[in-house]
């Protein structure tokens, strides 16, 4: 997925604009733009934050003034084709240069705060995003529209183990959703339903999950660095990590291991007491 923070022109000359990929933007601050079908003809669209508009694919449109900070963002044809059961090759959206849906504009602003971070969550979080996106799209605006087919049942135990063994072996690696559905044989959005119906998370924080339990088990050793602790459970900083392990834990990694070495203090002096205590003598 292509993300672009878009800043306001001083250009008021009209240009002709075409875009082959699917792309739409998310307002961030209050604003205008001047488009339309035709130089002659330009219609002023004002917009606050949070309102979205979806480009036309291959049709060309005249842009004039704009007047809007905006975050930019291209779809992958194969998250949309994901999303459209049965769909192959391109699937077509219509486009509108103005609407409102509070999911999609949640998981923009979930992408804004990603890039402006650095994108440390790696690619699997983007991934998903990107999925949930063409989901939210393709739902409310392909031009030929196909039902989304609902899988009830889950994954089967051999595919969940499956799943986990890739995300044990490639946990220090930026693991992909693609991956992970590939590995079970299934497109990315079916396996993202039926991942969450199996286990009550997203296959996101299934990794992290996995991530911080690796981290648990490596602090525990006392000569542990933390930013190779960090490295090895596939954190691209030793900031995210520990933000990251914070968040799930409640503690910081080297508060989280200083408790693991004083309950092993605080054991070891207890059964020393206890080896060492003095038996009543027997008359």
């Amino acid at each position: 997925m292509k993300v672009e923070l878009v800043h306001p022109e001083s250009v008021t000359e009209p240009r002709h604009w075409v875009r082959h990929d699917q792309a739409f933007a998310m307002m961030l601050r209050t604003g205008s733009i001047e488009w339309g079908s035709k130089r002659s003809a330009l219609e002023k669209f004002k917009y606050a934050p949070g309102d979205l508009a979806l480009c036309d694919r291959h049709v060309g449109e005249w842009v004039g003034l704009m007047n809007v900070t905006h975050l930019q963002l291209g779809i992958s044809d194969a998250a949309l084709m994901a999303s459209s059961d049965g769909a192959y090759g391109e699937v077509a959206l219509r486009a509108s240069r103005k609407f409102g849906n509070p999911r999609l504009s949640a998981l923009v602003a979930a992408a804004h705060a990603e890039m402006v971070a650095g994108f440390p969550s790696g690619r699997l979080f983007m991934d998903s995003v990107e999925q949930a996106m063409a989901v939210s799209l393709v739902k409310d605006h392909a031009v030929r529209h196909r039902p989304v087919e609902i899988y009830r049942g889950g994954l089967g135990s051999a595919r969940l183990r499956r799943i986990k063994e890739l995300v044990h072996v490639k946990m220090e690696d930026d693991l992909s959703l693609d991956e992970m559905a590939q590995s079970v044989g299934l497109s990315t959005a079916h396996f993202g339903r039926m991942f969450r119906k199996s286990t009550g998370e997203t296959p996101h924080q299934f990794v992290l999950r996995q991530k911080i339990e690796r981290a648990k088990a490596m602090l525990r050793a006392p000569d542990a660095r933390i930013l190779d602790v960090a490295v090895a459970c596939g954190f691209k900083t030793q900031q995210h990590f520990a933000q990251v392990f914070r968040d799930v834990c409640g503690v910081s990694p080297t508060e989280y291991r200083q408790d693991v070495l004083d309950s092993e203090v605080r054991h070891d002096s207890e059964t020393g007491s206890e080896d060492t205590a003095v038996l009543p003598a027997i008359s």
